[in-house]
């Protein structure tokens, strides 16, 4: 049967949305391509009409997961809020996609490195933008007080504390 470029389209944005956050939740190395392709309702078969090998899906999935993290349309204030709060935090399959990954990326291929590097580049652009406009001294204090770091790289209270500290705006 053959199957409408809208339905690959579809097919495709799902497995890579699975994969995303079985990737996240599990690791690359413990999630199979026959896991990622049944929890996305398909067969096994199908996968390679969509990439060449789970290197390939591994670095697309990176793509895919990092241009879909967004600071918030634009206001950092709620990004930051979102970002430190429990119900993100403790979702490791929903949450972070650089925080879930990074860590693992090391193992995967150069294509998979590229990916992560453009995708980090992307998001540190996207935070610089959304940043408050402060001088640079100010911008770097406002950062470190609401991500909870004490300027020397310590973090002088659970996250926990820090995670309702931020949402509440102090």
């Amino acid at each position: 049967m053959k199957v409408s470029r809208e339905q690959m389209a579809e097919n495709r944005r799902r497995i890579l949305d699975v994969a995303s956050r079985l990737f996240r939740d599990k690791g690359f190395d413990a999630v199979s391509v026959a896991e990622v392709m049944k929890a996305a309702g398909l067969t096994h078969g199908g996968f390679y009409g969509h990439f060449s090998s789970k290197d390939d899906l591994v670095a697309q999935t990176l793509v895919h997961a990092l241009a879909a993290d967004t600071v918030g349309a634009g206001d950092f204030r709620a990004y930051v809020g979102s970002y430190l709060s429990p119900r993100h935090r403790d979702n490791a399959a929903g949450g972070c996609p650089t925080a879930g990954l990074a860590a693992a990326i090391r193992h995967q291929t150069p294509a998979a490195h590229a990916a992560m590097t453009e995708g980090l580049r992307v998001q540190i652009a996207r935070i610089d933008k959304a940043l408050p406009q402060l001088d640079p001294g100010r911008q770097a204090a406002h950062s470190d007080r609401k991500l909870g770091s004490d300027g020397r790289g310590r973090d002088p209270c659970p996250r926990d504390r820090r995670s309702r500290a931020v949402g509440r705006g102090s």
